[in-house]
């Protein structure tokens, strides 16, 4: 993009936020409200089975687990009944399946529990984020990924420090309270958003669809894939599954303090998803993806070997920001690939799947890792592979470049450029002419 239409845009008023979006926007809050509450206690309920750190983090990867291998099916289900019902029905999954982890007779009736509820979270994420690519406007790409992470961790923020509070009452206590706040969101989409609000389905339908194929044969596609699955090994797996065991190792705290401290990453997520999102649509995804990276996977290790609480809460929160600065990007920029005008079902699942696998990996893994040799090695192996994971997005052309030639190579696979919108922006690969 020249100068002159980056400066065009930067000063072009923000276009309005769809109000289908605000909607998933508020649900997005009661989700992760809830997710927040169940953090600070899920490793701990796992270990009160008598089991040790590696099955207690498994329970982590059982949820991704499900979520991996239904997201194929999970795609091909909002291509048959839309993204209305394929939400709405995710999040019921949810539900049952947080109320039934409450009342967990033993491990492994808790290790199904929690992996069934895998299956509905794959529904609603990837009917969630088809309706921020179809419906979000171009050039607000960016911003609208990073308004509707700032919600999910405002929740986040909330959340942790309700769940290390409630565990004083029972360990089974917020699980149900997620079971309700999930109920809420459900409700909230299903009175918010109309049947017919989201088009007609049969018109969706003669949509090309892009194939898994199409999208691998672009290199910030592909580059989404490694980061997203570093990203997941590190940020949503052994965040969430040794962080709370680390604070109780290293510092002898419980629940509340295992709440604070994952509130404090939270926080500093929130603080970056303020202008990242734009900065993303201003300056381009592949420098604010590669900075945080680079952010995350240092302050990673320095949250493994530190003793001093202070510097674990200043490396914790600018982990954080790491974490919020590469998601608005990263996700822009699948959403350029896949663009408004193609069916990404199979696309987006593909993408999800790659952090749902780190999220299955990492938490076992690690927490493999930290039987054998502690925790410093474990997190300073896991912000080694978001470290190395910048690499992979060196060698690509920012998809707000008017072609990413370099991502399509020759073979079977045709040339397609990325589609220009008015704006001269990478929208999204037209489809092959016959």
């Amino acid at each position: 993009m020249s100068p002159a239409k980056r400066a065009a845009r930067n000063q072009a008023p923000k276009q309005p936020i769809p109000q289908e979006v605000k909607v998933l926007i508020a649900a997005a809050f009661a989700i992760a409200l809830g997710f927040g509450i169940v953090v600070p206690v899920l490793p701990q309920y796992a270990a009160s089975f008598n089991v040790g750190v590696a099955a207690a983090s498994a329970v982590i990867s059982a949820f991704a687990f499900c979520r991996l291998i239904f997201a194929p099916a999970g795609g091909r289900i909002l291509d048959k009944i839309g993204e209305r019902r394929t939400y709405i029905t995710g999040l019921l999954i949810v539900a049952l399946s947080s109320f039934a982890t409450a009342f967990a007779g033993d491990y492994w009736q808790l290790l199904i529990y929690r992996g069934l509820g895998g299956i509905g979270s794959t529904m609603f994420t990837v009917s969630a984020m088809g309706l921020i690519v179809r419906l979000s406007p171009v050039s607000e790409r960016g911003r609208i990924s990073g308004l509707y992470g700032s919600t999910f961790l405002i929740g986040g923020i909330l959340g942790p420090v309700i769940g290390g509070l409630l565990a004083g009452i029972g360990l089974r206590a917020p699980f149900l309270i997620y079971g309700v706040a999930i109920l809420i969101a459900a409700a909230v989409v299903y009175f918010r958003i109309a049947p017919d609000a989201l088009g007609d389905r049969k018109s969706r339908t003669a949509q090309p669809r892009m194939s898994f194929q199409e999208a691998w044969a672009f290199g910030p596609y592909r580059a989404a894939l490694v980061s997203g699955f570093a990203n997941g090994w590190t940020s949503y797996g052994i965040r969430v599954a040794l962080v709370p065991l680390l604070v109780a190792a290293a510092f002898g705290a419980g629940p509340v303090l295992s709440g604070v401290a994952l509130t404090i990453y939270a926080a500093g997520s929130a603080v970056a998803l303020t202008f990242t999102g734009r900065l993303a649509d201003q300056l381009g995804r592949k420098p604010l993806v590669i900075t945080g990276l680079l952010v995350a996977g240092a302050m990673t290790i320095v949250v493994g070997v530190t003793e001093n609480v202070y510097v674990f809460a200043v490396a914790s929160f600018l982990a954080g920001v790491g974490s919020g600065t590469l998601s608005p990007g990263q996700q822009a920029a699948v959403a350029d690939v896949v663009g408004p005008h193609r069916s990404g079902g199979q696309v987006l699942a593909r993408f999800q799947m790659s952090m749902d696998a780190g999220q299955i990996v990492g938490p076992i893994a690690a927490g493999a890792i930290v039987d054998a040799a502690g925790f410093g090695w474990a997190f300073g192996l896991s912000g080694l592979m978001l470290l190395l994971a910048s690499l992979a997005w060196i060698p690509v052309t920012d998809t707000t470049k008017r072609h990413d030639v370099d991502a399509v190579p020759t073979g079977s696979i045709p040339q397609v450029p990325l589609r220009e919108d008015s704006e001269g922006d990478a929208a999204g690969p037209q489809s092959p002419k016959s």
